[in-house]
C-alpha cells in the first residue's frame, strides 16, 4: 500500500491552477487527434497514459472518453521506484507527488477517476488488453531503458491506427528519450507524423491518412507554424507553437467563486524555448517536399 501525506488536498480552481507542462501547441494537437478519433464512424478504443505527474494531461485526456471506454493511467506516485538510477530521477524531480494529489485533481474536472495502476510502467503490458488502446500518452520515466520498455509496452497495446505522444523526446536533459523514440523508428516501426518543441507523435499504423488531415488543419491557423521535411526515408511535420492559442480547457465540475475584482489573473505559464522556425508553409504534403531541398 502507498503512503501519503495526511495534510488535505486543494481542489483545482481552474485548469491552470493544475501544475504540469502541457503546453497551447501540445494541447491543440492533442484535441486534433482525439477529436478526429471521436468524430462519427471513429472506431472505439481505450486511452492510456504512462506516467501522470500530477494530472494535467490526464484530466485533458479524460474528456475524450466515450462511452464503453477505458482510460488507464500508470504512475509510480508514492511507490518506491524499481531501481536505483529511477529513484534518483523520481527524489530530483517529483518529490513531492502523491496519488492523493493527483485524485484530487482529476475529480475537480471528472465525475469519476480512471483506472490508476500505482506501479512501474514496466507492468502495464499484463494489466491492459493487446490492441486495444487508440490514444497512448509516453510521458514516464526520462531513463533510456524504460522509455524503450514503455515503447516495447505502447507497441502492443496499440489498437491499429492508434496515436502515441511522446514527452520531453528532444529535451536536452533527456537524451534517453531522444534515443529510445528515434532507435524505435529505425528499429520498431514506429512511423512519426509530427513533432513539437516538447512531444513526438506517431503511429504503427499508415501515417499517411492522418498527416494530409493534419497538414490541411494546421494551414488554416496562423497561430502555428509548421514545415514538412524527409527524416528516415518519410515526411514529418514539424510544429512551432510558441504562439499558439490553446484550446477551451477542462471545466471543472463546480464553479470557482469570483475573483477579487482588484486582483491580477494569473499569468499564463512560458513556451520553453524552441528553435527558430523558418519560413511560412506552403501547406500540403505534396507541395512542402516538392521544392529543391537546402543541403
Amino acid at each position: 500500500m502507498s503512503q501519503t501525506t495526511s495534510a488535505p488536498v486543494a481542489s483545482p480552481a481552474g485548469f491552470s491552477d493544475v501544475k504540469g507542462w502541457f503546453w497551447p501547441a501540445d494541447q491543440l494537437l492533442f484535441d486534433w487527434f482525439l477529436t478526429r478519433q471521436n468524430a462519427a464512424g471513429g472506431p472505439a478504443g481505450d486511452l492510456l497514459e504512462l506516467g501522470a505527474y500530477l494530472g494535467k494531461s490526464a484530466i485533458f485526456i479524460g474528456g475524450y472518453l466515450r462511452p464503453g471506454e477505458e482510460f488507464t493511467v500508470c504512475d509510480l506516485f508514492d511507490s518506491p521506484a524499481p531501481d536505483d538510477p529511477n529513484s534518483a530521477e523520481m527524489g530530483r524531480s517529483y518529490a513531492t507527488l502523491t496519488r492523493r494529489a493527483f485524485e484530487a485533481n482529476y475529480l475537480a474536472f471528472h465525475e469519476r477517476l480512471p483506472t490508476v495502476v500505482q506501479a512501474p510502467t514496466s507492468v502495464i503490458a499484463g494489466r491492459v488488453e493487446p490492441s486495444s488502446c487508440r490514444f497512448i500518452h509516453v510521458d514516464a520515466s526520462h531513463l533510456y531503458e524504460h522509455v524503450h520498455g514503455d515503447i516495447e509496452a505502447a507497441r502492443q497495446l496499440a489498437a491499429p491506427d492508434a496515436i502515441v505522444a511522446f514527452d520531453d523526446f528532444r529535451a536536452e536533459h533527456c537524451p534517453g528519450v531522444a534515443a529510445a523514440v528515434w532507435g524505435a523508428v529505425a528499429t520498431m516501426g514506429l512511423k512519426l507524423i509530427c513533432i513539437t518543441g516538447t512531444k513526438a507523435y506517431g503511429t504503427w499504423g499508415d501515417p499517411d491518412p492522418v498527416r494530409t488531415e493534419l497538414l490541411a488543419w494546421l494551414t488554416s491557423r496562423s497561430d502555428l507554424w509548421h514545415g514538412v521535411e524527409e527524416v528516415a526515408g518519410a515526411p514529418l511535420i514539424r510544429i512551432d507553437g510558441k504562439k499558439a492559442t490553446a484550446p477551451a480547457p477542462p471545466r471543472p465540475l463546480h464553479c470557482a467563486p469570483d475573483p477579487d475584482p482588484g486582483s491580477d489573473p494569473a499569468p499564463e505559464p512560458t513556451h520553453p524555448a524552441a528553435a527558430a522556425p523558418g519560413p511560412a508553409s506552403r501547406g500540403l504534403l505534396t507541395r512542402a517536399l516538392g521544392g529543391r531541398r537546402r543541403r
